[in-house]
């Protein structure tokens, strides 16, 4: 994967990097919302800023986004095997000077993909190889429940795989959802309870373990309704 990126100038910016930019680049859809959101925001948007200043990390009062890149891939075993494409990867630093590492998918409607179950149903060496790295990432061990979304597994191990690789203390995925009915947020909440934390609720962040010296949280952050406008 190339380690060049171009900043955008305007939501517009984003479109190209989608998997099928006509499909997905339509107003009232996660894709845009989401560019629309981020790109209008200085730094983190409100009710992701939101997340942090009221979590129970003194530290995380005050953060500052220090980049974010949108459709960002990380790279995961099998190389030979898809990535897992981020909708936005962020960096950013707490108030004691630590960074975060956050990965970010966007939701209006859209569901978190096929279940565990679904994605696994025909077991390759490939997938076994993924699973297994997955799960280490996320220091989960047995086996896992089949009605899991897969995407939420994927997403969150790629936030710690970067937060290794930036060398940071701490490593987060947010579902930014601008749904205001907070569809499919059970899905999100039975995967928060895989960890045996804290139960999950909108507007919260969670911290689900510290695994390879990394603490790592979750949280739903619920955007504006005005993005599925524009």
């Amino acid at each position: 994967m190339n380690h060049i990126y171009i900043p955008t100038v305007s939501a517009e910016d984003w479109k190209r990097l989608l998997a099928s930019p006509d499909k997905q680049w339509r107003i009232g859809f996660s894709a845009r919302s989401l560019a629309q959101c981020w790109e209008s925001a200085q730094g983190f948007p409100p009710e992701v800023r939101q997340l942090f200043s009221q979590s129970q990390v003194p530290s995380f009062r005050q953060v500052e986004l220090l980049l974010a890149i949108p459709e960002h891939q990380v790279s995961m075993p099998p190389h030979s095997g898809h990535p897992s494409q981020n909708d936005l990867f962020a960096l950013g630093r707490a108030g004691d000077g630590q960074l975060i590492a956050i990965t970010v998918e966007g939701k209006v409607s859209e569901p978190f993909g096929p279940t565990l179950g679904e994605w696994n149903a025909e077991a390759s060496h490939g997938r076994t190889e993924r699973l297994t790295f997955i799960q280490e990432q996320l220091g989960l061990t047995g086996e896992l429940p089949a009605h899991i979304r897969y995407q939420l597994l994927h997403r969150t191990a790629s936030a710690l795989s970067e937060a290794e690789r930036f060398s940071a203390r701490n490593a987060a995925m947010i579902v930014h959802s601008f749904n205001q009915d907070d569809l499919w947020f059970d899905e999100y909440a039975r995967f928060v309870a895989l960890f045996g934390a804290q139960v999950a609720s909108p507007g919260k962040l969670v911290f689900l373990k510290e695994t390879h010296g990394v603490n790592l949280y979750s949280g739903w952050a619920r955007g504006h309704a005005r993005f599925l406008q524009m």
